[in-house]
């Protein structure tokens, strides 16, 4: 990949028009900020140009409502393809699945999308992991207060995440490094670390 893309640029203001008027929950850290790690966490671990882009509009699809068809005709069917298989599906009668039918839906996704799916997952799921540590220094417990079911089940699905992860990339670093922010995470949430599977 060259120093600077074209690609990458036009991802990258796709990412920041669209994400433009959200934060990252419970802050005012602009929501870019997380694309943007994701990304760079992809291209620093060496994975390559397709894959980097897809970091960045990994949550177009989900939170902003951007067509997949959008993706696809201006980054390419593997951009695509890749961005879908980490989004939340949309419900056909547009009623709203329970947490836990989102989550075991991802993780069949994950279980089933092959290498590339797993370190654009691997990626999205460290950086998410390194904010909730970051603001447990800030904050303490009350952070688990952020999310509806509580600091247990936060962790069981990372740690369902990480087994994911292992499975398709093994001891890449980049699993290694997921792997220690989930050690983190449970030791926060005072739970023990379950062994990797």
């Amino acid at each position: 990949m060259n120093a600077f893309s074209s690609r990458y640029d036009a991802a990258l203001k796709l990412a920041a028009s669209s994400h433009r008027n959200q934060v990252r929950k419970s802050t005012d850290i602009p929501y870019i900020a997380h694309p943007v790690h994701v990304s760079v966490l992809l291209l620093r671990h060496g994975f390559g140009e397709d894959l980097v882009i897809a970091g960045l509009l990994h949550d177009l699809i989900e939170d902003c409502d951007i067509p997949i068809t959008r993706l696809a005709a201006e980054f390419g069917e593997t951009v695509a393809q890749l961005v879908e298989a980490v989004s939340e599906a949309r419900p056909a009668d547009g009623v709203r699945l329970s947490w836990e039918q989102i989550k075991a839906d991802k993780l069949a996704h994950l279980r089933a999308g092959g290498p590339d799916v797993a370190a654009l997952k691997a990626a999205d799921a460290l950086h998410n992991a390194r904010s909730i540590i970051a603001d447990y220094e800030q904050v303490g417990p009350l952070v688990w207060q952020r999310f509806q079911r509580g600091s247990a089940a936060m962790l069981g699905y990372y740690q369902e995440i990480l087994a994911s992860v292992r499975g398709w990339l093994g001891d890449h670093p980049l699993a290694d490094e997921l792997a220690t922010a989930v050690d983190e995470l449970a030791a926060l949430a005072h739970v023990t670390p379950r062994a990797e599977t």
